[in-house]
């Protein structure tokens, strides 16, 4: 029987809000899709297959990310000591293969998305991860996809609305990736990263980021515009872009000592704002 201590770090190396809010995701996707509560079924499939995929991804990160982790993070589960490589391995692939099953029950369309997002996935964590905004784009490209799959997962995958949200959640996640690698900037460049805070500095990253930030706020108005979704909708949207436009101004801000905490707060409001349009979807 596995020690306490190993069990807690195997578990850690799930980060289970960031494979929970995928899973979130494709729930929402599915109904953006359907218009409807889809079957249980499809739901429990569609949320445990990208669940398992985005956390073997984020567990793999940490087995080819541990000399980076010794600088920036040392007490992650590797660094520490707490899990082995061997056991690192051994935890991707068992959730992996979760997912390919699960994936796999859905319907042979539905897999292949997942292997293909596993496989972009694999190579970020393995060749990627240092190569800047390619590393960053790459991951914004496995969020977008949640929204498709749980289109594919109710066999409507070209709704306008699963696109559109696709889109935003990718424009959010390359605004956070960048600030966040402008966070990291000591310990990237010690790794030989080539990240836009490596090549221009912490703050003009940060700039970078504030502008993707605006973009996201500017596009989240389109669906109401375009008569996609009702103003009932605004309830969570408008909320959350309160949030960017206040923690993108704490980031541009060079004095403060703790920005990452911003970060943190934009997933957090986008997080939320998922969650409440998807009851809000479940109720119409």
């Amino acid at each position: 029987m596995l020690p306490n201590s190993k069990i807690r770090g195997l578990f850690r190396l799930f980060r289970f809000e960031l494979p929970f809010t995928a899973g979130i995701c494709v729930l929402l996707g599915e109904l953006l899709a359907l218009g409807k509560l889809p079957g249980m079924q499809e739901m429990l499939l569609g949320f445990l297959s990208v669940f398992c995929i985005s956390a073997t991804s984020l567990i793999l990160n940490d087995y080819f990310d541990i000399e980076i982790d010794r600088i920036n993070s040392p007490e992650r589960p590797l660094p520490s000591g707490k899990v082995t490589k061997t056991e690192v391995i051994a935890l991707s692939i068992t959730v992996a293969l979760l997912g390919f099953i699960a994936g796999l029950i859905i319907s042979p369309a539905a897999l292949f998305v997942l292997i293909i997002v596993w496989l972009v996935g694999f190579l970020y964590n393995w060749k990627f991860k240092k190569a800047g905004l390619i590393g960053n784009m790459m991951v914004c490209f496995s969020v977008g996809m949640t929204f498709i799959f749980g289109g594919i997962a109710v066999g409507k995958p070209f709704e306008i609305l699963v696109w559109f949200f696709a889109v935003w959640v990718m424009f959010v996640d390359l605004g956070e990736e960048i600030a966040a690698d402008a966070m990291d900037v000591e310990g990237d460049r010690a790794a030989g990263s080539r990240s836009l805070a490596v090549r221009l500095g912490r703050e003009k990253a940060l700039q970078v980021s504030a502008v993707i930030f605006l973009v996201v706020v500017c596009i989240s108005f389109i669906p109401f515009i375009s008569g996609w979704l009702s103003f009932v909708y605004l309830f969570p949207v408008l909320p959350t872009d309160i949030v960017i436009i206040y923690s993108t101004i704490k980031l541009l801000d060079a004095r403060l000592t703790n920005r990452r905490k911003y970060i943190r707060l934009i997933y957090l409001s986008g997080m939320v704002a998922l969650v409440i349009i998807l009851i809000i979807r479940m109720l119409e």
